[in-house]
């Protein structure tokens, strides 16, 4: 399975149910909503109300990504909201596991997070507990960002320990993803593509072309 999956964050936000129904026009399964706190990232984005307004309107797979520095306190509202999978940053100080359980205890899928610079060593204690690892190929916070190709290097590493049974999920890379990056990603054992600028400044054809590109390669 093969999975792109549009950033709502490139899309118009006085209007980001649009952005959401042109995914799902589309034909697109996921969507990827990403939520800043100005403290993690230097940046700020929506919060779970959001998430709940876009959940009554649409069946899509919502791909929650918290980039907050502390996301121990905000999973409730967040699965509350109709979040389908939960992604956590590595990186801050917080219980970890303790969280990932009380999201798996919610029904919820979990997602386990790094950013570009961050070795991957911290992560290979939860492969066989988590649904899915997400590489940051920018340093989160702003779209348009050009994609860093070393990080596929540890994509690579972590695909390799999959394949010799030290877990069971998806990898998935954000951050400045275009059609030129599907086929190393593929390469590096990639399953889902979050694409913000690249998907919505295309039109229907070329956003069609892109769609194609990754979910017709398996």
């Amino acid at each position: 399975m093969k999975i792109l999956a549009p950033s709502i964050l490139a899309g118009n936000h006085a209007n980001l149910s649009n952005a959401v129904e042109i995914a799902e026009k589309d034909g697109r399964k996921w969507v990827h909503l990403d939520i800043m706190d100005g403290h993690f990232v230097p940046n700020l984005s929506f919060g779970p109300q959001t998430v709940a307004d876009l959940r009554k309107d649409s069946t899509l797979f919502f791909d929650v990504h918290l980039m907050l520095d502390q996301p121990d306190k905000y999973i409730d509202p967040f699965i509350k909201a109709g979040s389908d999978l939960i992604s956590i940053h590595l990186e801050p100080d917080y219980d970890h596991q303790g969280t990932l359980n009380r999201i798996k205890k919610a029904g919820v899928k979990t997602g386990l997070v790094i950013n570009p610079d961050t070795p991957i060593d911290g992560l290979l204690g939860y492969l066989d507990q988590v649904d899915l690892i997400l590489f940051m190929t920018v340093f989160p916070g702003f779209g348009g960002q050009k994609f860093i190709d070393e990080v596929l290097l540890k994509a690579k590493e972590i695909s390799k320990l999959r394949s010799e049974g030290k877990g069971n999920f998806l990898i998935e890379v954000d951050g400045g993803v275009g059609p030129e990056h599907v086929e190393p990603c593929l390469a590096a054992g990639v399953d889902v593509f979050v694409a913000g600028t690249a998907y919505y400044q295309r039109d229907d054809q070329g956003r069609k072309e892109f769609a194609e590109s990754v979910e017709q390669s398996c």
